[in-house]
């Protein structure tokens, strides 16, 4: 019976073939120490630095936005390849995300080499992390493969920018199977980390001829941030956190600070107005619960995406480099 609903679900198009070959236990035989040892390693790096969990997360989403979950944007630029991690948009990505990635690949190939994609420890470090800060515990299948293609020039355009509209930003995740609610949701992910001042300069300096500020910010807030950033032209590494009211801790304050004129980024003044998004920007700020269901669902999804299996990846040495 259960082979039956298996080759239903493969016939109807509801598993993929490369889904269908991962597994929640997927390194309980190959390699029986995977989890003690992610676990060992994400808390030890965390408590070290606090801000490794936010640049999991955001080392996650720009890994997988681009090529899928293939640790594409872990590799290193050659002379003869610009790789994703040298594109403009990511030169920002702080260093604790990569360093957990390579930390928790160096202690695995001591207890089973070449056994652990860096796909699955990147996918399995943010869950962890995430969760250690006080967020959702989410169920993630496991037996990616590695990328074998990363490309500075497919960054551009794949990546949600500050700057860009709510329209636009929409656009980028339906393209890639997402919808509205779990675009809100997924950006609740802002509930940790920080943006640096010339992603929202624009808003705080010379916004009009009346007004210095957007009038979408508290102006109590606008002027901190305007004292925080104020010397960000010489200083381009100036940053605040996303969540100025409990930026270490992973909960729905995001979502809360929204109407309040708190939000850092204009998109998040927007997705507090906009017809489209409002409503799940409400529903989360009210409903904790109901924010970490909704988070959950789609990190497991996002996970999922353009993930690579069998000959169209590999299990790399080293997660900064092909074989």
């Amino acid at each position: 019976m259960a082979l039956l609903l298996f080759s239903v679900l493969f016939f109807l198009g509801l598993l993929n073939p490369s889904q269908s070959r991962l597994s929640t236990n997927y390194y309980q035989k190959s390699c029986p120490r995977f989890s003690q040892i992610m676990e060992d390693t994400i808390t030890n790096k965390q408590i070290t630095s606090p801000t490794t969990a936010a640049a999991t997360l955001r080392l996650f989403f720009h890994d997988c936005f681009i090529e899928g979950c293939d640790a594409s944007v872990l590799i290193s630029s050659t002379p003869f390849n610009k790789a994703e991690r040298d594109a403009d948009m990511n030169l920002s990505l702080p260093g604790d995300g990569f360093d957990v990635v390579v930390r928790a690949k160096t202690a695995l190939e001591l207890a089973c080499p070449g056994v652990v994609s860096c796909a699955d420890i990147l996918v399995v470090a943010t869950r962890d992390l995430v969760t250690m800060v006080g967020g959702p515990y989410y169920k993630v299948p496991l037996g990616r493969r590695d990328g074998i293609v990363s490309l500075a020039s497919r960054v551009e355009g794949n990546l949600p920018r500050p700057t860009m509209s709510i329209s636009q930003i929409l656009s980028i995740f339906a393209a890639r199977g997402f919808s509205v609610q779990e675009m809100v949701a997924l950006s609740g992910a802002h509930t940790i980390g920080f943006s640096h001042c010339k992603e929202f300069s624009s808003g705080i300096y010379n916004y009009s001829r009346t007004s210095q500020s957007d009038p979408s910010y508290n102006p109590r807030f606008a002027e901190g941030l305007r004292k925080a950033c104020s010397d960000y032209q010489k200083n381009p590494t100036l940053s605040v956190f996303n969540d100025i009211m409990t930026p270490n801790k992973f909960d729905n304050m995001y979502f809360q600070n929204l109407p309040k004129g708190l939000g850092l980024l204009a998109t998040d003044h927007t997705m507090a107005t906009d017809p489209r998004t409002r409503r799940f920007t409400e529903l989360y700020a009210k409903n904790q619960s109901a924010f970490f269901e909704a988070f959950g669902r789609a990190m497991v999804k996002l996970s999922l995406y353009g993930i690579k299996t069998g000959r169209r990846g590999e299990i790399r040495r080293r997660c900064d480099a092909f074989n």
